[in-house]
């Protein structure tokens, strides 16, 4: 069988490397921010407002954690940082 013949085989695709992969940011609650505090860095991270901003804090606050954020990972990565500024504990997923 000469080259012209052999079959194309091409690697395989991670989806973790795909382009405009969708992330999520989750907020975890802790015991020594106070509701102003998170509220406040959520509405800087997250570009929202402030009434949002409080139902996240409170869905946190009740469920011990909540997806305050999605979309690309660079953007995800940004919203984590910004949340991380005064130690609150976030994480990304995909």
């Amino acid at each position: 069988m000469d080259l012209e013949e052999k079959p194309l085989i091409l690697p395989e695709q991670d989806e973790e490397t795909a382009v405009g992969l969708l992330a999520r940011v989750v907020l975890f609650n802790d015991d020594w921010h106070s509701f102003d505090e998170v509220i406040e860095q959520i509405i800087k991270a997250v570009k929202c407002s402030f009434e949002a901003a409080r139902k996240l804090t409170f869905e946190v606050h009740v469920k011990g954690k909540a997806v305050v954020f999605e979309g690309e990972m660079p953007e995800c990565l940004r919203v984590s940082s910004v949340l991380e500024e005064i130690a609150l504990h976030t994480q990304i997923i995909t």
